[in-house]
């Protein structure tokens, strides 16, 4: 490749990047503008859409610069590297999850891929929604692996997600008086649970199996369908996690510790906001809402998050103000978009390698060394 069409390929990533960031912005002040008309007594729904979008980028920047200056520096700070910690220890936990399929990503590798699709995440529907570049890039790194590359990030978000319900649902046992006495907590909690029942039965379908030892027409039945021999390879990798020895068990402990990590984040700006909630409401609130907002709802779950966060923290058992839990949601949001500005570098500048080994190649080149 010349140097021409390299410096073409970087542009044309810096041009995605300036759209994309442009886009995020853009939803943010539109929330922003929408809340401003709210406390002015005016209506947003009024406006046609050519007025909403001239008042969200009039106002929109100069409200979301009052938020953030309600914070000391310090509780940002925090924020921002409990976010990181998240991003951190979701690659490691990756990495395990590459290593039960024979993949062997360096830490610093996994983490650039990590970080680009931290940045699609930006965007896309659902809080999730940069897995489909991530499994893209995964795919991308090997040339023997492929199918099985892609399953890494799909088993990696289940597990993730699963173990996050999990921690909600236990958490939901230190408040059941909450939720027996306001029935928008106890509907968020069902919808959790009822995502909890979903995940458990895809978990144990996708690892575990068995609908073609009771039900063997349902392998035929798969093998009808378009590229059946990739959903079967799928499937036989997706089966070989649970054949490795205490990979369920360190995965989840590590999204037990990435879950915690995700609560400190907003127990840190509450307290920068002067907001005083009790730990065993943060611990079962913050999962919760994380959950629902991972849906493929809106790009990035922007907005449901913030009415969630609302709805749920201006209980009267809680106190919170409507705008101190939209501020607690915004900031929070915040800090995840400044890692999405540091995994847009990361992409500006990504490179494919295409070079991992195949396990017989690792094993021959072993042999050679010794």
């Amino acid at each position: 490749m010349t140097a021409l069409p390299k410096s073409w390929a970087v542009a044309g990533r810096i041009g995605v990047c300036a759209v994309l960031l442009a886009w995020v912005f853009h939803s943010i002040f539109m929330q922003e503008g929408a809340n401003t008309a709210l406390r002015e007594g005016r209506s947003w729904q009024s406006l046609d859409r050519s007025a909403q979008w001239r008042e969200a980028w009039t106002r929109g920047p100069a409200e979301l610069w009052q938020t953030l200056k309600r914070l000391p520096a310090g509780a940002g700070v925090a924020s921002v590297v409990f976010m990181g910690m998240t991003i951190l220890l979701g690659t490691v936990r990756w990495r395990l999850v590459l290593r039960a399929q024979g993949l062997d990503l360096s830490l610093g590798r996994a983490a650039e891929i990590s970080l680009v699709a931290h940045f699609f995440n930006s965007f896309l529907l659902g809080s999730s929604g940069g897995d489909l570049m991530k499994a893209y890039y995964t795919a991308r790194e090997t040339h023997h692996l492929k199918t099985e590359a892609v399953v890494t990030v799909l088993a990696d978000r289940l597990i993730g997600l699963l173990s996050m319900l999990l921690f909600a649902s236990a958490m939901m046992l230190l408040n059941l008086g909450l939720l027996f006495e306001y029935r928008r907590l106890a509907a968020l909690a069902a919808v959790v649970l009822a995502m909890l029942v979903a995940g458990l039965a895809l978990g144990a379908l996708s690892f575990r199996g068995g609908l073609s030892r009771r039900w063997p027409q349902t392998r035929d039945w798969l093998r009808r369908l378009p590229k059946s021999d990739l959903l079967e390879r799928a499937l036989e990798a997706a089966r070989r996690f649970a054949a490795v020895p205490g990979f369920f068990f360190r995965t989840f402990l590590i999204s037990t510790v990435l879950n915690v990590f995700c609560v400190a984040q907003y127990w840190a700006l509450a307290r920068g906001l002067g907001v005083s909630l009790p730990l065993p409401v943060l611990f079962m609130l913050v999962p919760m809402i994380i959950c629902v907002a991972a849906l493929p709802i809106t790009p990035s779950g922007l907005g449901v998050r913030e009415n969630l966060y609302v709805w749920t923290l201006t209980i009267p058992a809680l106190g919170v103000a409507s705008t101190q839990a939209l501020s607690l949601s915004l900031l929070a949001y915040a800090g995840s978009l400044l890692w999405s500005v540091v995994g847009a570098g990361v992409y500006v500048a990504f490179r494919s390698r295409h070079h991992l080994p195949s396990p017989a190649e690792t094993k021959g080149a072993a042999t050679d060394n010794s």
